[in-house]
């Protein structure tokens, strides 16, 4: 299960002394905390153990944001604080399963424009509601909806 690795990882970081990778997955355990307290919160339901799919889901909403971050550092002149948060990235990234390649989204996306009969970018929806769970987790949001808008747009 993903979590027994992160918990392995935390304490091989911890022995390696890797204080980047000790932070990054000790403040990445504490957003699972975070998120596993607001579903018990929404659901009124008993505390259940994360789902590898539930984290998952967690490390993509955290690179997203630590790129956000990375951009916003850039403007600012900050590129010391940037590459920090690469780094995070790249520890994160870890956990995720093999990225999709720009080639398979767009060969999938275009089996499924031919499927649905989308001819434009007001059908997008229609492309990309089937992808976005084909690619969960290998490909993030923003890279499959600009696939989707190139198709849309020949």
């Amino acid at each position: 299960m993903l979590l027994e690795q992160i918990d392995k990882d935390l304490i091989e970081a911890l022995k390696a002394k890797d204080e980047t990778k000790v932070s990054t997955i000790r403040m990445f355990k504490s957003t699972i905390h975070n998120w596993q307290i607001a579903k018990r919160a929404k659901e009124h339901a008993i505390e259940k153990e994360p789902q590898d799919a539930d984290i998952l889901a967690v490390i993509q909403k955290e690179i997203k944001s630590r790129k956000d971050s990375i951009e916003m550092y850039e403007k600012g002149g900050r590129g010391e604080l940037a590459e920090k948060e690469q780094k995070e990235i790249v520890i994160l990234s870890k956990y995720l399963p093999e990225q999709a390649s720009p080639e398979e989204i767009r060969a999938k996306a275009k089996e499924i424009i031919a499927q649905t009969g989308a001819s434009s970018i007001q059908d997008m929806g229609k492309v990309m509601g089937p992808l976005i769970d084909e690619f969960k987790g290998k490909a993030d949001g923003a890279t499959i909806s600009s696939i989707v808008k190139e198709e849309l747009n020949k």
